[in-house]
């Protein structure tokens, strides 16, 4: 019975390790809130930029793929 609730407790301070962690870098995330709600809109921007660029890579690549055969 001993080595049981040794096996359950260290598993229920795992989890609670992991869910402690986790919340505290979400809380931590969404402090930053304030700050970095203007600049959203700015990241979209470059997200954007940057997946149209490999899209163009990428279907530069497969043309010359299809023109070398």
């Amino acid at each position: 019975m001993g080595s049981a609730a040794f096996g359950i407790a260290a598993i229920v301070l795992v989890v609670g390790c992991l869910l402690g962690w986790h919340a505290n870098r979400t809380h931590a995330a969404h402090g930053d809130i304030k700050t970095t709600h203007k600049r959203i809109s700015g990241y979209r921007k470059t997200r954007l930029r940057s997946g149209l660029m490999r899209l163009v890579v990428v279907a530069l690549l497969i043309v010359a793929a299809l023109v070398s055969r």
